[in-house]
């Protein structure tokens, strides 16, 4: 059995993800703009990234209804692959606003 080390599956993933091309309708994580280069308003930031995530589920769900109807030319494995992306980036903002609800209670807990 091949031993497959950390960086040599994160290279090939990153190599794959460039290979592949979103429809021009879905907007990305990478594209809302959110960027960590020039310093926003966090607030905005926390918008953009909670509006390009719902924009995700929102494509996957027309996805899987267009699907199910015949209605798009979309193939099965594209809707899988937008629901896991649908999915994926609500896991991630989840993990995020849970590591700042413990900072939060972590400071409220600090001794003044």
């Amino acid at each position: 059995m091949n031993e497959i080390s950390p960086d040599q599956l994160l290279s090939q993933i990153r190599s794959l993800s460039k290979s592949l091309h979103a429809p021009p309708n879905v907007v990305t994580l990478e594209s809302a703009n959110v960027s960590t280069s020039t310093p926003t308003d966090f607030s905005q930031m926390l918008k953009n990234t909670l509006n390009a995530v719902n924009d995700v589920q929102q494509h996957a769900g027309d996805l899987k209804t267009g699907f199910a109807d015949g209605t798009t030319d979309a193939s099965l494995a594209e809707v899988m692959i937008a629901a896991q992306k649908a999915d994926l980036s609500f896991r991630a903002v989840t993990e995020v606003r849970n590591k700042l609800v413990q900072a939060y209670q972590d400071i409220m807990n600090m001794p003044v």
